[in-house]
């Protein structure tokens, strides 16, 4: 009895034999023996996607020239190839697969794994009925990871509907390109426009949505509007506050209007300090990284691009560092949270600052089995790196290890604690408000700070404003601002504000 095991590519494939007591190294494959393993068990791989929809030349000797007339194009069945530099690779795993009375498939856990693997085998000419199949679900590439994925086999019945998911958007994209791109190539040469220009279901929409915004902010006019301000002084501690509720006003006039009717003016005159409110907040960490939450902050802080994200994550996925990267959960099972309080210690050793983290209870904003499908978060594995290890990685990966390590670690802190202070200004009939976050963490949360920097933002200096300032009066100057409705996405819009240079300065009596 022959045991096969079909992994996506040499680097997984490696990964797995390193796992296994033996391994002998064979061209194209290995032969491993462990005790989780059948006797007479070989590990071969692909190389990505050994098989390829064939292009449209491929069917017809017509379609090698592009002509309006032979579009669109509809092929009754859809033909399969492999191409001429991996059919060396594809000939060993075809004549293994042919050979094996059991078959693992053990490509990526996800749908495009699961297409890699199941093309092969249509394209081998598998019958599938005459094999077990049996299918390795993995969310790391560590050691007792891969040992315990393949004492724990699962079915083969879900891996072919995702198969059959991945081929039919594989399909899809073949539609749309192998007709949209000669469509409207050929019409754009009609009209004198040269070029190939390539069409596809993800890439042509989001290109329009680009054109789209570019159209919004190129088109964009700016409307001026007044508002009024106010910058005080009170206990030596200066700060701006705005009318409250706040108003926009299209011109001066209907501001100076505003301001009579308030018994409001631009001169000097009496205010007072009309209320002083404190309340305290907390602010949990944030969920742990899916892929598209981890590659949206790699790119707020790091200016790294989607594919550039996805590209170290996988470079760390396969250096076990990282759990799988391909995910949309942003939580983890109790299994995963026991083995990050287990060593706890050591992640807190790749920390610059020593930080307290006493939350080893799971928390259902981060745990929750009943959420976690085929892939949990993106987390850190048992495989703990040292110092150095880190240091010698690209500096991509560092920096996405460390925004990962930060955040699970700061699921394990207590909550960001902070007072909210809003100090209510009366100026004539007119009220003006400013609102203060002030940072309070507790004694026993002090050194929690280390973190904070991954997760917290927009937390404005602590103004120490006391309530004995309420029903102070104060000497008040009045400042009128003209701004320009700015579109504030675009890059480098240059548009003058109009400043009005009226001072605004509030003196204690």
């Amino acid at each position: 009895m022959t045991t096969v095991i079909l992994a996506e590519k040499p680097s997984q494939a490696r990964s797995y034999v390193q796992a296994f007591q033996k391994r002998t190294k064979k061209q194209g494959y290995y032969t491993v023996s462990d005790p989780v393993l059948p006797d007479n068990t070989l590990v071969t791989y692909g190389l990505g996607h050994l098989v390829e929809l064939a292009t449209p030349d491929k069917y017809d000797q017509k379609y090698q020239q592009w002509a309006l007339s032979n579009l669109p194009i509809f092929p009754n069945k859809y033909k399969f190839v492999v191409s001429a530099s991996k059919k060396a690779q594809f000939k060993v795993v075809k004549d293994l697969l042919t050979k094996a009375d059991t078959i693992i498939v053990a490509t990526d856990s996800g749908r495009e794994g699961s297409n890699i693997a199941w093309s092969i085998m249509s394209q081998a000419q598998i019958d599938v009925k005459k094999k077990t199949i049996k299918r390795l679900w993995l969310n790391s590439l560590e050691k007792d990871a891969i040992i315990t994925g393949f004492k724990n086999l699962g079915d083969w019945h879900k891996d072919y509907l995702a198969y059959k998911e991945a081929q039919t958007r594989q399909i899809s994209d073949w539609l749309i390109g192998m007709n949209g791109s000669p469509l409207y190539t050929l019409l754009l040469r009609q009209n004198g426009v040269r070029g190939v220009y390539s069409i596809g279901r993800v890439q042509t929409p989001t290109l329009y949505m680009v054109y789209q915004r570019d159209q919004a902010i190129k088109n964009f006019k700016p409307e001026p509007y007044f508002e009024l301000n106010a910058e005080i002084l009170a206990n030596q501690q200066k700060f701006v506050a705005k009318l409250d509720p706040y108003q926009r006003f299209k011109d001066e006039a209907g501001l100076m209007t505003f301001m009579q009717a308030k018994h409001v003016q631009k001169g000097s005159q009496d205010g007072f300090i009309k209320d002083v409110q404190k309340q305290g907040k907390k602010r949990a960490s944030p969920q742990l990284f899916s892929l598209s939450s981890l590659q949206s902050a790699m790119n707020k802080r790091y200016h790294a691009s989607a594919s550039q994200t996805l590209a170290a994550i996988q470079s760390l996925y396969e250096d076990k560092l990282l759990s799988y990267p391909r995910t949309d959960c942003a939580y983890i099972t109790d299994e995963e949270f026991d083995y990050l309080v287990a060593n706890l210690t050591k992640y807190l050793g790749l920390v610059s600052k020593p930080v307290a983290l006493t939350n080893t209870t799971p928390n259902k904003r981060y745990v929750n089995g009943k959420k976690v499908e085929e892939h949990y978060a993106i987390i850190m594995t048992k495989v703990v790196p040292t110092k150095e290890k880190l240091a010698s990685l690209p500096k991509l990966q560092q920096q996405v290890y460390d925004l990962v390590l930060r955040t699970t670690l700061a699921m394990f802190a207590d909550p960001y604690e902070y007072e909210e202070t809003t100090i209510i200004t009366q100026v004539g009939d007119a009220n003006f408000a400013t609102c203060f976050a002030a940072k309070t963490l507790f004694a026993k949360n002090q050194n929690n700070g280390a973190l904070a920097n991954v997760w917290q933002s927009n937390i404005c200096c602590f103004m120490a404003i006391t309530n004995d300032l309420s029903l102070s009066t104060i000497r008040t100057n009045i400042k009128l601002v003209g701004k320009s409705s700015i579109n504030s996405k675009r890059i480098a819009l240059s548009i003058t504000n109009m400043q009005m240079s009226y001072i605004f300065i509030f003196n204690l009596k």
